[in-house]
């Protein structure tokens, strides 16, 4: 089969992936491949077990793949046929030199744009899709631009606005699609022919356009927007529990307000995931280079309000359980930091695991879809692990509930008290159980923003 167009994406983790899997699905007549330099995580893209868990992906892959979807490893043969490169490499947050801990680590972006340059036959349309900080597309330019002066090359940005879990859905029916461009005439071109190649699915009036320093920065924005509504509502569950408030309804009252909305007002023991700290970190990082520290101490606060939720958790668990830890045995109720994935980069879950065993707890991790990621991330700390929650809670002396599986809503907590050492005590991080049914059967129950229910 003859395709129309050859589009490329360089990085086939879980954005470069689900995307280019979507894309094909959508666009029959494109020859859709992602690339990587990874050769196992291509060998399991190509396999009945995706490298990723998303809902739906599966099915999408399955019908695309091998007629006009592909991974391969083969990243300068892929350049050299490409029309459209996407770009989803990794931009993780540097751990060295100027900025550790908070600006974003462009060593694999800047790979990238060499190499493209190095192997690209033609004039090609370059789309940022990975998270990049603000103008980083002025620095693509000029390295394409100064490492291969026979071709012409096009600089978009075209942020993914995925939610892991419903990452399918997401792309097949977005919000909207944002490609931000040049004002000049080839730039313009090449910004309708990327607005042409998401119609095939996508209506109009939701593909927006603007200049391109908008649309790299405004995936940090939506980012911090939302990282800073969790924190906000999880810094009003504190004063909750001090007034015998419940932050259940005060969330439901606030989120009835049309002009604020319900999303994202469930209190929790923080967010988590590879974008939200991330993000807001190298938002205060680029404030701070800007000199705008007011801004920047502004949003600092909302990672340092998610880190103060985490550790308060902990803590609540520790003076629930008569001050002491140290050999008592904890089940903990899930790995990935939300429901629906496998995905546990910066899980809140990793952090009570760690502050837990720092008191000499003994805990066991049950997830049905992260033990193996749970498994690589404690390697060698003294973790049990087990797909079977009942197992895991047998002969514990707390069950505490750090992700939102809908699996936990339905357990048999009668049979699960019964296995457990007494008094026993439920710690719902996620506020996803039937409080007062638990404490009914027994249990000793200490929600988020709510009175704990306690039987001493």
């Amino acid at each position: 089969m003859e395709f129309q167009k050859n589009i490329i994406c360089i990085g086939a983790g879980y954005v470069g992936g689900t995307t280019m899997a979507v894309i094909a699905a959508k666009c029959p007549h494109c020859r859709v491949t992602a690339v990587d330099v990874d050769a196992d995580r291509i060998a399991l893209w190509n396999s009945g077990n995706l490298p990723i868990y998303e809902p739906g992906l599966d099915d999408v892959i399955r019908k695309a793949r091998g007629k006009n979807l592909f991974f391969s490893t083969d990243i300068d043969g892929a350049i050299r046929g490409a029309d459209i490169i996407f770009v989803s490499v990794s931009t993780p947050t540097k751990s060295f030199g100027e900025g550790e801990g908070m600006a974003a680590d462009l060593q694999y972006w800047e790979k990238t744009a060499r190499r493209i340059g190095e192997s690209a036959c033609g004039d090609t349309i370059v789309v940022e899709k990975s998270t990049f900080p603000v103008r980083t597309a002025f620095a693509m330019e000029r390295i394409l631009s100064t490492m291969n002066s026979g071709n012409r090359f096009q600089v978009l940005s075209n942020p993914e606005f995925l939610a892991e879990g419903s990452a399918v859905r997401d792309l097949e029916e977005p919000d909207r699609v944002l490609i931000g461009s040049h004002d000049g005439p080839e730039a313009v071109a090449a910004r309708d022919e990327l607005v042409a190649l998401y119609e095939n699915w996508v209506p109009r009036e939701k593909i927006i356009t603007s200049n391109i320093w908008s649309a790299e920065l405004s995936k940090l924005a939506a980012n911090a927007f939302l990282a800073q509504r969790v924190s906000s509502i999880n810094a009003i569950s504190v004063f909750c529990e001090k007034t015998e408030a419940d932050v259940t309804e005060v969330a439901r009252a606030v989120g009835m307000d049309n002009r604020i909305g319900s999303k994202f007002l469930n209190a929790s023991l923080g967010f988590g995931g590879s974008c939200f700290k991330k993000d807001v970190l190298s938002l205060v990082y680029l404030c701070r280079c800007y000199g705008l520290h007011e801004v920047a101490e502004y949003w600092n606060w909302v990672v340092r309000m998610n880190e103060y939720q985490k550790n308060r958790f902990v803590q609540t668990m520790l003076g629930a359980m008569f001050n002491t830890l140290a050999g008592k045995k904890v089940a903990l109720f899930g790995f990935a930091f939300k429901a629906d994935t496998g995905d546990t980069r910066e899980t809140p879950a990793a952090d009570v695991a760690r502050s837990l065993l720092a008191e000499h707890a003994e805990i066991t991790i049950t997830d049905p879809k992260a033990i193996e990621n749970a498994r690589r991330d404690l390697a060698g700390l003294p973790v049990t692990f087990t797909p079977d929650p009942y197992e895991a809670a047998s002969g514990s002396d707390a069950v505490a509930v750090v992700t939102d599986w809908s699996l936990y809503k339905t357990l048999d907590y009668e049979k699960i008290f019964q296995s457990m050492n007494k008094p026993s005590f439920v710690f719902d991080g996620r506020n996803i159980l039937d409080h007062s049914r638990l404490f009914e059967i027994g249990f000793n129950v200490f929600p988020i923003g709510k009175v704990s229910l306690v039987h001493f």
